[in-house]
């Protein structure tokens, strides 16, 4: 090992105690504000906590598509950071433990589990799939696989520190092409039985694609936050400007490929002009929703487009960590507009939503934390660590 390596390995260490301790307050304070719009109101607290789990789910098996992507695309750059996604898709049981209490207001949420389903022709041609038998054997299916990868891909890395065997990289980067497939289909499953079912008679044949575009742009923009922030206070000291240009430009990339899937998806219902596919978007053009649906479009992609595209912005720390921050609260515009229509024909937005946000927030800090004094922040065994160090473009 050189002296560069060896400098970043007394890195096994916890985060700032007063950010932990930030972390612990949010997270209490999360949980109580939650606790209490469910007494108060239990189908609006439902969905607000709808919203809250698809956002920590977009976080969370984000990061493990990341970890995945630099196995299977054989990327240096990302080595030294790898980590940081690690820890983050560790949030993958967590969110599944997260989404439980949903399970006692399915019937509340869904139209396709309520009693009047059973009169409708079209949902009971849907009954094969749309039941809640099926519905909860793909939820624990899919969150049991995605589990199994962290899992499998985080102790090879691990090992990985103590062997300095290159075959635990061999065998994750094969792990990664299993996993890609199987994560599309389960990233498909989440977003049609938790955002696109909650409208049982309409259908979209790009929803998953669409759901992966803020997946990918959620997973990219904590970790790239992250990232910053603990270069800022000497935890990647050795990282270079051309490390954040490589995310900046990951994030400017995904920008542009949710703009094109939901212009994609929109273009083609308005072609199309068809009323059962029309409504969805009807409904979110009347009624106050028309105001979101143009904020979305200006604070999901005008503004970090125009931001992120000059080549000084993507290796500017301040930027990148004001523009991840930015897309993370798009990132949670564009769920809230996805979910809140079926639950309200006009916008409401308030203290219920804002707890399950906090407690999100709480969540990872507290994890990252527990994660930071257990494992080293970089993977001082992997072979392709002293490259990703001197990488420049």
């Amino acid at each position: 090992m050189n002296d560069q390596i060896e400098s970043i390995v007394p890195e096994r260490k916890p985060m700032n105690a007063k950010v932990v301790a930030s972390g612990w307050c949010l997270l209490l304070l999360g949980f109580v504000l939650s606790f209490f719009a469910y007494a108060a109101e239990p189908k609006h607290a439902a969905f607000a906590h709808l919203v809250g789990f698809l956002f920590l789910t977009s976080i969370a098996i984000g990061a493990l598509f990341y970890v995945a992507l630099e196995y299977l695309s054989g990327a240096v750059w990302s080595v030294p950071m790898r980590r940081v996604n690690e820890f983050l898709a560790a949030l993958i049981p967590f969110a599944a433990l997260f989404a439980l209490p949903l399970f006692f207001h399915l019937f509340e949420i869904f139209p396709w589990a309520q009693q009047h389903a059973a009169s409708d022709a079209l949902l009971q041609s849907k009954r094969p799939y749309l039941n809640l038998t099926f519905f909860i054997i793909r939820f624990v299916f899919v969150f049991f696989v995605l589990t199994t990868f962290y899992l499998l891909f985080t102790r090879n890395s691990q090992r990985q520190d103590i062997d300095e065997n290159p075959k635990h990289t061999w065998w994750n980067i094969r792990l990664s092409a299993v996993f890609m497939p199987i994560f599309a289909v389960g990233l498909t499953l989440i977003a049609i039985d938790w955002a696109m079912s909650l409208e049982a008679h309409w259908y979209s044949t790009i929803y998953g694609i669409y759901y992966f575009s803020g997946i990918a742009l959620a997973g990219v923009s904590t970790a790239t936050y992250v990232i910053v922030k603990f270069h800022d206070h000497k935890y990647f000291s050795t990282l270079r400007p051309d490390h954040f240009y490589s995310l900046g430009t990951l994030m400017f990339v995904f920008v542009n490929f949710w703009a094109y899937i939901a212009f994609s998806q929109f273009l083609l219902i308005w072609y199309a002009n068809l009323p059962e596919e029309t409504i969805w978007f009807l409904a979110r053009w009347n009624d106050g929703w028309q105001y979101v649906s143009i904020l979305l479009i200006i604070v999901h992609f005008a503004v970090p487009y125009f931001v992120l595209l000059p080549q000084d912005a993507k290796m500017d720390p301040r930027r990148l960590k004001f523009m991840a921050l930015w897309i993370l609260a798009a990132q949670y515009l564009d769920l809230y507009w996805l979910v809140m229509p079926s639950y309200s024909t006009t916008p409401v937005f308030g203290w219920m939503e804002i707890g399950f946000v906090l407690f999100i927030i709480g969540l990872i800090i507290v994890l990252m934390n527990w994660k930071m004094k257990r494992i080293n922040l970089l993977p001082i065994g992997d072979p392709k660590l002293q490259r990703g160090l001197q990488f420049h473009l």
